[in-house]
């Protein structure tokens, strides 16, 4: 018999039950019994879910508060000296207070640092190491889902972050700390871990080590094949799990290493499957994750089937299949979707529907009838029906992206030509100020925007309550003293979501959400056909705000390569080609926007990092195609226009060439969390362009002071001239408050202040 198992189940809830717990937590509106009450419900759900589908091994421990990293930390005992000794305060909070820098109990901190989950849009919390760094249990929380879970009958399989990807994905507190010496410490913990679950009665562990699918350093390497020999527990299978990615030239290693089993893509990397095949041990078992876990679309089944065939005959009962990696990546329930178009809904899977697809490859797998045999049909007219729909391919668009030419991409002149004009046109003080582009989303702006949506508000009184926000928005910033202002985005629901319902070849679902981080959860658009713009999109909005300052106005819109991350991408054409066509959709945008009067307008890409291959090896061309999207898309206006473009949390060292070859006037980038520590790419690089990195952290509702936010920039002018340097926070603050955004924006505008007349005295 095949078994079927899964690597993860989306934590959220089908109606995002978990995010209205947890923050409804944070205002008090919840006490923690009733928190913990709302997780082990959601558990039971997601468990029996998962059971009647048919799974063989359902996963314990992907179920976490905020983050499975920092879940992770917490087991572990890596809680920095700044949340004080977890012994004496109340867990949950510290565990809260590490993730956003607050909780009910406790001390306002800074929270820990956070970045993308390998190539995802999903955030991770990340560990921090001190070289004295001492190891212990710390957690019950896996240990007793554990229990829950075998208590209401379930066959289940832990799931556990492996050691080396663990200490991978944290950072030491010094630049010279090697996180690798740490490893002699952590294994015996990870050792009584496993002790702890065969104890319980655990039969099969999942230990993920993702970064096996990237470029590793020998020291590494070699790293692996000790540290599972000194995790051999009797009694206890290990199915080690590597995603996202080809094993590449850890393929040995990883086959070769002492455990029970391997589980690999094989939607990602469907190439390796024959390497792991010749080397994998014959007392193996392979796990191959042929169900696509990070995307919509339903899979084909019938060449799935034919292929597992082929597997089946040469290993026999060894092959286990499942999703390519977690399901955390991909929205609940498909059914949840009563609105969505019968020719679209029928081209998609949700994670309910990909374990369906899942359990109907074992039933072809184990047996044949007719049952079977249409259930097949149906998914290959499915399949079929996506190729030849008219509503996928646009000649137009394809004819336009055909006709682009190498000088679409580049600006009239270099950046300090333009930076001159530009000066002299905006007339900008030493380190201006400004903000990403998003104000609080009230929930009278929510409720405007649902009413027009519902036909209750019509479109007149919906421009004016938008109008109205917009007025009492630049109202609040010229009263703080910002230089560069932003219209606030009160009509955007979401930066990608918005644009996707103006442009052609989007759908939209209703409950098709999934996590970000923490309680954040977006609701991706499925981009399922040729793109192409009919109007213009953000201009009589950013025209209004513009009429009522003299101070600039920055038009704002999101870039093309993160609309593209960021949505469910058709995966009929290459996704290089797609990006080429939401540009040239936005270049129209850009021209219109300056053509209304805008002299500032930022294209947001906080996803560029993120879409970076996993491989080196694969990174030049998709640097080459990402970057040229985006200047395909800022450059069609003159000199006198300024381009912004915004990055989120990523280690900029890898892409710092491609980051100049964006041709951007100003960038600014999230810092805050990491001290400024993410500049360190540009200290021994000469970046000819303007800087604004993040002097306070949006992701926390804390407010830094005027001192804090000082130091800061005093650390920037290390690194970037200040004649280049630019004021703001770290992202959009769409999700805060107004009270705090007030308070942390002065605070902000007094640091700048400050610094003007300390640069200005400085010789």
């Amino acid at each position: 018999m095949i078994v079927t198992h899964n690597l993860g189940f989306p934590r959220i809830g089908p109606n995002r039950e978990l995010k209205w717990a947890v923050e409804a937590y944070w205002r008090g509106e919840l006490n923690q019994s009733q928190l913990l009450a709302t997780g082990q419900q959601l558990r039971r759900e997601q468990w029996q879910t998962q059971s009647a589908a048919g799974l063989d091994l359902i996963p314990v421990g992907d179920f976490s508060w905020y983050d499975q990293v920092l879940d992770m930390s917490l087991l572990l005992g890596v809680i920095p000296t700044r949340f004080g000794n977890i012994e004496d305060h109340n867990a949950l909070d510290t565990y809260f207070r590490m993730a956003r820098g607050r909780a009910p109990s406790g001390a306002d901190t800074t929270a820990c640092e956070m970045t993308k989950w390998f190539d995802t849009n999903y955030h991770y919390l990340v560990p921090e190491f001190e070289p004295a760094q001492e190891f212990k249990l710390c957690s019950t929380k896996l240990f007793d889902e554990i229990r829950e879970a075998t208590a209401l009958g379930h066959k289940i399989k832990p799931v556990l972050l492996g050691p080396l990807t663990y200490l991978w994905l944290g950072k030491g507190v010094s630049a010279t700390f090697d996180k690798l010496n740490l490893l002699n410490k952590l294994l015996p913990v990870y050792g009584a871990i496993l002790q702890q679950l065969k104890a319980l009665g655990v039969e099969w562990v999942q230990i993920d080590e993702p970064i096996l699918a990237l470029d590793l350093p020998p020291a590494w390497q070699q790293a692996f094949e000790f540290s599972y020999s000194q995790l051999l527990v009797p009694g206890l299978k290990k199915l080690l799990t590597t995603y996202f990615d080809d094993l590449g030239d850890n393929t040995h290693l990883a086959c070769r290493l002492p455990v029970d089993g391997l589980h690999i893509d094989l939607v990602r990397a469907p190439q390796q499957l024959q390497t792991v095949l010749d080397q994998l041990p014959a007392y193996k078992i392979l796990s191959v994750g042929v169900i696509d876990g990070r995307n919509i679309w339903k899979s084909n089944l019938l060449p799935m089937l034919d292929q597992l065939k082929k597997i089946q005959g040469r290993i026999g009962e060894r092959l286990w299949i499942a999703p390519s990696c977690s399901l955390l990546h991909c929205p609940v329930d498909l059914n949840n979707e009563t609105e969505l178009e019968s020719e679209i809904k029928n081209w998609l899977a949700f994670a309910v529907q990909k374990l369906a697809e899942l359990s109907l490859l074992k039933q072809a797998l184990d047996t044949e009838s007719l049952s079977l045999y249409q259930l097949l049909k149906d998914n290959t007219t499915a399949i079929t029906s996506r190729t030849v729909s008219t509503r996928i391919h646009n000649p137009q668009v394809k004819e336009r992206s055909g006709r682009v030419t190498a000088d679409m991409s580049q600006r009239f002149s270099a950046y300090p030509q333009r930076a001159k004009i530009q000066q002299q046109i905006l007339n900008l003080p030493l380190l201006p100020t400004t903000t990403i582009g998003s104000f609080p989303q009230t929930q009278a702006i929510r409720s405007a925007r649902q009413l027009f949506k519902q036909g209750k508000l019509s479109q007149l009184d919906y421009e004016h309550t938008i109008k109205t926000h917009i007025h009492e928005t630049v109202q609040k910033q010229l009263a703080i003293g910002i230089d560069v202002l932003v219209h606030g985005e009160a009509e955007r629901n979401d930066m990608v979501e918005y644009f996707g319902e103006q442009l052609d070849g989007f759908a939209f679902t209703q409950q098709g959400w999934v996590q970000s981080y923490g309680s954040r959860c977006v609701k991706p658009p499925v981009l399922y056909g040729d793109v192409a713009r009919s109007k213009p999109m953000t201009v009589e909005w950013t025209r209004y705000a513009q009429s009522l300052t003299d101070k600039p106005m920055k038009g704002m819109l999101t870039g093309p390569v993160t609309i593209l991350q960021w949505s469910f991408v058709r995966d009929d054409q290459p996704r290089q080609d797609t990006c080429r066509q939401i540009a040239l959709a936005l270049r129209d945008e850009v021209v219109d926007l300056e053509n209304a009067g805008i002299n500032i307008i930022q294209i947001d890409e906080p996803a560029l990092r993120e879409g970076l291959p996993l491989r080196k090896t694969k990174w030049r061309d998709y640097l080459a195609w990402a970057t040229e999207s985006f200047r395909l898309c800022a450059s069609g206006v003159k000199n006198q226009t300024q381009i912004h473009t915004h990055m989120c949390y990523a280690e900029f060292n890898d892409i710092i060439d491609s980051i100049t070859q964006l041709d951007a006037d100003v960038i600014t980038i999230e810092t805050s969390r990491s001290q400024m520590a993410l500049l360190d790419a540009f200290k021994h690089y000469n970046y000819p362009n303007a800087i604004g990195p993040g002097t306070y952290d949006i992701h926390s509702p804390r407010i830094p002071s005027t001192e804090e936010m000082t130091a800061l920039l005093t650390t920037a002018a290390k690194y970037i001239p200040v004649e280049r340097l630019w004021v703001n926070p770290d992202c959009g603050l769409k999700t805060r408050h107004w009270p705090e955004v007030e308070t942390a924006l002065t605070n902000m505008i007094n640091a700048a202040k400050q610094l003007r007349t300390t640069f200005a005295k400085t010789p």
